[in-house]
């Protein structure tokens, strides 16, 4: 039988490790393997391809590839390695700690921090600090050892809330939410320009800009994407929107909102003139990751938890409104 939850909280039922049987069901379509295994084991794309990577996935005993195509009736089984001891240093960083329980963290990153080890970031990250923070401290490791805990990431000049899983079965419950889109991810952006409409949502698709490879873009061969927006404040130039990101696409509320003619104050990437350089006192861009609900991974209540802007960024603020342009429209 297929290795499907039975009710309750996804990645709780039983252990997240070890050999799992899925089969795709009658009717399906055909599809890839990575995107398969991803959507029904609840884990991220990238680690199944990982996983695949290294053999770990087969059908009738064969290896398969990750862009396999599947269809109704395949039986693939998937070897999920326990974790191995973390080969990252802890280093004394400080961290503001949003909220903290049993199973997991809420870390209010500043903007500036990598979130993880990469090429050309081996210390000094987030996962450094999270190693650091106390002796003895454990996280989930089913997303490899360079990344204990992660479950979700935030851009490096991006600032705000960030969930870190303290064992494997949190983690795995919250990268199943976040597959399944359970978790809500509210975000505060000021923008160039007057947005019209007071709630719009953007939907198209994003991929990898043809002409500018280390950006990102709005393409046709794209992957779906959807962001929600509503207008939280105004000012003479700019406005400020509380923005939900339905999808996860790498840079998608900075691609997305240069889309529509309103670029994030301050981008370096996406933003020209005015816009990148945001008004005045702005220092960086102005996108923070305000508010995340989801579910505990085993009690299944409903967690809240809001950052507020920090100060490098409510300055900006306070100069427009002292300059008598504000128009408060409301906000949730």
């Amino acid at each position: 039988m297929p290795d499907q939850p039975a009710g309750g909280i996804p990645g709780t039922e039983r252990p997240p490790t070890g050999p799992r049987t899925y089969v795709v069901p009658d009717g399906a379509n055909h599809q890839r393997a990575d995107r398969f295994v991803a959507d029904v084991a609840g884990l991220s794309r990238s680690y199944v391809q990982r996983l695949i990577s290294d053999g770990r996935l087969t059908h009738d005993g064969a290896a398969l590839k990750a862009n396999t195509l599947v269809g109704a009736g395949y039986v693939l089984d998937l070897d999920v390695p326990p974790a191995v001891k973390l080969e990252v240093a802890g280093e004394s960083i400080p961290l503001v700690i949003a909220y903290e329980d049993a199973d997991l963290l809420v870390v209010n990153k500043p903007a500036g921090l990598v979130v993880h080890p990469s090429p050309g970031h081996d210390s000094g990250t987030l996962v450094n600090a999270l190693l650091g923070r106390a002796e003895g401290a454990e996280y989930g490791g089913i997303a490899g050892v360079r990344r204990p805990g992660i479950v979700h990431r935030l851009d490096r000049d991006t600032s705000g809330l960030l969930m870190v899983a303290k064992s494997d079965v949190a983690q795995a419950s919250l990268m199943a939410q976040l597959k399944a889109r359970r978790v809500k991810k509210t975000y505060l952006a000021l923008v160039h320009g007057a947005v019209s409409a007071a709630v719009g949502r953007i939907e198209a698709p994003i991929g990898r800009d043809p002409k500018f490879r280390t950006r990102m873009a709005v393409v046709n061969d794209g992957r779906a994407s959807t962001t929600g927006y509503r207008v939280r404040e105004r000012f003479a130039g700019w406005t400020l929107l509380e923005v939900d990101l339905i999808t996860g696409r790498t840079h998608q509320i900075r691609v997305h909102l240069e889309a529509i003619g309103h670029p994030i104050a301050g981008d370096p990437v996406y933003g020209t003139g005015t816009s990148r350089r945001g008004p005045d006192g702005l220092q960086r861009l102005f996108l923070h990751a305000w508010r995340l609900e989801f579910s505990s991974p085993t009690r299944g209540d409903l967690i809240r938890v809001t950052a507020e802007l920090p100060d490098e960024l409510e300055a900006p603020l306070a100069g427009l409104r002292a300059a008598g342009a504000s128009g408060a429209v409301g906000s949730r």
